[in-house]
């Protein structure tokens, strides 16, 4: 009988993180902060925090930061923006910051990636490019201590 209960709070904590997902992937570029985060979706900073790296592997923190970066990367790609230009657009208020994550995930500067990635995807379609070049948070490295 207690099973019931406690199976229909975690459907309707699952239903809450995804909705705070869904938001981060959708406004990756504007200032979000946990709180922000967890008062959209009625739960303490602390209890969203613990329950998006159980369900998800990671804070989202670091998920946003991924988001960020990987839109970065495109926007890199293309060329027509400076670094800087690339940082402010993706919603970062640090270069410094965006550089040291995006060398994190990346395995390289975003000046170096700007310069190689232009090439290495030449001619390849954006949508195949982005597939490729997507990163792939390295699981074995240790955690910042961000949340």
């Amino acid at each position: 009988m207690s099973s019931r209960p406690a199976a229909s709070q975690r459907l309707s904590d699952l239903a809450r993180l995804r909705r705070v997902r869904d938001r981060i992937d959708r406004e990756y570029a504007q200032p979000l902060d946990i709180e922000a985060l967890a008062r959209g979706v009625n739960m303490s900073a602390g209890h969203l925090s613990r329950q998006f790296r159980a369900a998800y592997g990671e804070s989202p923190y670091s998920y946003l930061m991924t988001r960020r970066i990987e839109r970065a990367m495109a926007l890199l790609r293309r060329g027509d923006l400076s670094v800087t230009e690339v940082c402010f657009t993706v919603g970062c208020a640090s270069l410094g910051t965006f550089s040291t994550r995006f060398t994190e995930l990346v395995g390289m500067p975003p000046s170096t990636y700007r310069r190689e990635a232009a090439r290495a995807t030449a001619g390849m379609p954006a949508c195949v490019a982005k597939q490729v070049t997507r990163p792939v948070r390295n699981r074995e490295a240790p955690p910042t201590g961000q949340t």
